[in-house]
């Protein structure tokens, strides 16, 4: 499982005109489930992001969790995360999981990150997505779970 974290200063999913999800200061994560991954993958990097020290305390030093500064946390299904671009020019997503098992982890994973944060929003998975972002820093990361 990959999560892309993007610390922002606001950020939003438009889909269809209408924007599904916004947030002020907090996390933009854009999310992949991969072949193979489960609920175990997904509770792990779920603890693992919202304790992810990225924001900056009164010293300036990235001290600070999602947890701790209490900022809004927007997931956003993205497949290609997990594509392989090894050869050739055109990539292959075979290391995704499937529609349906990405779509039951996605929708597994969001509704565990609103019981374990205050503030949650979330894309559509499978829509066309528009997503805007102010990237706070920029301050972004790569987390990816153990391989099952």
């Amino acid at each position: 499982m990959i999560a892309l974290l993007q610390r922002v200063s606001q950020a939003r999913v438009v889909v269809d005109s209408a924007c599904i999800g916004a947030i002020d200061a907090g996390l933009l994560v854009l999310w992949c489930a991969e072949r193979g991954d489960s609920i175990k993958q997904a509770d792990a990097l779920l603890s693992k992001l919202i304790r992810f020290r990225m924001f900056s305390d009164d010293a300036g030093k990235m001290n600070w969790s999602l947890a701790q500064v209490q900022g809004g946390l927007l997931l956003v299904p993205q497949f290609t995360l997990a594509a392989d671009t090894k050869c050739g020019t055109r990539p292959s997503f075979t290391p995704a999981a499937t529609p349906d098992e990405g779509r039951r982890l996605f929708d597994y994973f969001v509704a565990q990150a609103r019981l374990r944060h205050p503030l949650v929003e979330s894309g559509h998975f499978g829509a066309d997505m528009q997503v805007t972002l102010t990237n706070d820093g920029p301050v972004t990361f790569w987390l990816q779970s153990d391989r099952p």
